[in-house]
C-alpha cells in the first residue's frame, strides 16, 4: 500500500515512512493510494468474528506486508486486551463505549496501534523517535500512557493552559519517563500550529526525527476504522440490523474519517452525524458548501472545541471537495451547551446512564437527526470517555457525586510536571532542540 499527501506535491511513500514522518513534507495528510475493499464473502466471514479478528483482517490490508503478519498479529492482540461494549439503550439506540481502554478514552485506540508501529519502525531504523502531539484532552494522556517504555520513541506534548479538564491534566502530566508535557498559553488551535510548523522547519529535522501521534497521523487514524467494522458487524450479528447510523461526537474530525474509512472499505455503515459543538465549521460547510474556520469556542464539551479541524482535509480528499456528496454520507448536527447538559440528564432520567459531555452531544444529534429526517434506522452514539474525566461537569448536571475509578483516583495524586511556553514558534523549536542536550 503507498500513501500520498492530500497536498499532492511530496513524494508518496509506504506506511513505515508515513508513520514516522507524520505529516508529509509539503504539510499535507497523508492517505491511502486507495481504499481496501472487503467482498461479501470476506465480510460474512467477519460477522461472528471478535475485535482483534476483525481488526487484524483491516491492519493487514493496510500494512501491506511491511510488518511480518505473525508479528502484526502480536501487536493487535497486545493493542487491544479490553472489551468494546455496544450497550442498548433502547430497541434501536445503541452507545458504544470506547473507554476501557488505560486512560479510559476512545483515543487508547489509536495511540495504542500507533505507538507499536511506531517503535517496531524504529527499531528497524535504529533511530530515536521524537513524537510531538498538540492535544485539547484526551489524546495526550493516550499517547503518554501508548508510549510509555516504548523503546527508540520519545513524547512531547502541547496542550492549551486551562482548557482541559483537571484528570485530563493530571494523566498527561503526570505519565513521567519518556513523555513530556508543554502548557502552552493559547487554544488548542495554537498548540496544533505549533506542532505544524515544527514539521516543516528543515533546522530542527535536521537535528530531530520527529512523528505525530494526533490523528494527522495515518496509523493512528486507521486503527480507529476497527471499532466502526466491529460495531456494525456486532450490531448485525447479535441484534439483525444493519447499516446503522453512527452519531459521532466531533473536534478535529479524525474519528469520522476512521468511520468514512470503515465504510468506504466495505462495511455495513448507513450513515454518519457529524456531531459539533460551537466549534460548527465542517457543519456550516455542509450546509453551505463554503469552509470558513473561525477562533475556538470554550465549550462543556472541551475536546471538540477546534476551530480548524485538520482531518477536514482528508475529508475533502475522499469526497473530491464535493460538498454535495460529503453531505450524502454524513449530517451535520450543532450542539450548544445548554442542549449538552439537557442531554446528559435526559440520558440519566429515560436509561440511568451516566454519559460524559461528549457522548451527550452525540446523543441530541441523533434525536435531532431522527426528528429532522423521520429515520428510525439503528442509531450507535460513540462514547468517547469516562464520565469520571468530566466530573465538575456531570456533577453540576445531575446534581449528584459520581464515582471515580480506582485508576483515575491515584492519578489525581500525582505531581504535575509541565513546562509553561507561549504561542510564539521560537519557544517550543528551543524546548525541543535542548532536549538532546
Amino acid at each position: 500500500m503507498i500513501y500520498f499527501s492530500t497536498n499532492k506535491t511530496s513524494t508518496p511513500v509506504s506506511i513505515k515512512k508515513a508513520t514516522l514522518e507524520g505529516l508529509a513534507p509539503d504539510g499535507g495528510l497523508y492517505v491511502p493510494s486507495m481504499v481496501p475493499e472487503f467482498s461479501l464473502p470476506e465480510l460474512e466471514l467477519l460477522e461472528g468474528g471478535n475485535f482483534t479478528s476483525i481488526a487484524f483482517a483491516i491492519a493487514k490490508k493496510f500494512v501491506g506486508g511491511e510488518i511480518p503478519l505473525d508479528h502484526l498479529g502480536d501487536i493487535i492482540d497486545s493493542c487491544f486486551p479490553f472489551e468494546t461494549p455496544l450497550v442498548e439503550l433502547e430497541k434501536v439506540t445503541f452507545i458504544e463505549e470506547l473507554f476501557s481502554g488505560p486512560t479510559l478514552a476512545f483515543k487508547d485506540y489509536g495511540a495504542r496501534f500507533l505507538a507499536r508501529l511506531t517503535g517496531y519502525f524504529a527499531s528497524e531504523e535504529r533511530k530515536l523517535i521524537t513524537v510531538l502531539v498538540a492535544t485539547s484532552g484526551d489524546t495526550g494522556s493516550a499517547v503518554a500512557y501508548g508510549f510509555q517504555g516504548i523503546p527508540n520513541t520519545r513524547v512531547v506534548l502541547l496542550y492549551p493552559s486551562g482548557k482541559v479538564s483537571r484528570l485530563q491534566e493530571q494523566q498527561l502530566t503526570t505519565a513521567g519517563g519518556n513523555v513530556h508535557a508543554l502548557e502552552v498559553l493559547g487554544d488548542f488551535d495554537d498548540c496544533q500550529r505549533l506542532v505544524k510548523q515544527a514539521f516543516i522547519d528543515p533546522e530542527l529535522r535536521e537535528q530531530l526525527t520527529l512523528t505525530s501521534a494526533n490523528s494527522i497521523n495515518i496509523s493512528r487514524l486507521i486503527p480507529q476504522s476497527f471499532y466502526y467494522a466491529w460495531a456494525s458487524l456486532h450490531l448485525k450479528a447479535e441484534h439483525g440490523m444493519q447499516n446503522p447510523v453512527f452519531s459521532v461526537p466531533s473536534g478535529n474530525y479524525g474519528n469520522l474519517t476512521a468511520g468514512v474509512l470503515a465504510m468506504m472499505m466495505g462495511f455495513p455503515i448507513g450513515h454518519f452525524i457529524a456531531a459539533s459543538n460551537a466549534n460548527d465549521s465542517v457543519t456550516r460547510y455542509l450546509d453551505e458548501g463554503r469552509y470558513e474556520p473561525r477562533p475556538t469556542i470554550p465549550t462543556l464539551s472541551t475536546a471538540m472545541d477546534v476551530g480548524n479541524p485538520s482531518n477536514f482535509a482528508r475529508l475533502r480528499h475522499f469526497y473530491n471537495s464535493d460538498y454535495r456528496a460529503m453531505g450524502a454520507d454524513i449530517t451535520g448536527i450543532s450542539v450548544s451547551d445548554e442542549a449538552t447538559t439537557a442531554a446528559i440528564r435526559n440520558i440519566y432520567g429515560r436509561y440511568g446512564y451516566i454519559a460524559d459531555p461528549h457522548t451527550a452531544v452525540g446523543f441530541h444529534a441523533l434525536e435531532e437527526y431522527r426528528k429532522q429526517s423521520g429515520s428510525r434506522s439503528p442509531g450507535i452514539v460513540l462514547s468517547t470517555a469516562h464520565p469520571a474525566k468530566f466530573l465538575e461537569v456531570i456533577e453540576e448536571a445531575l446534581e449528584r457525586e459520581i464515582e471515580i475509578p480506582e485508576r483515575l483516583r491515584v492519578v489525581l495524586e500525582k505531581e504535575k510536571k509541565a513546562d509553561l511556553i507561549g504561542t510564539d514558534y521560537r519557544e517550543l523549536a528551543d524546548f525541543l532542540k535542548q532536549l538532546d542536550r
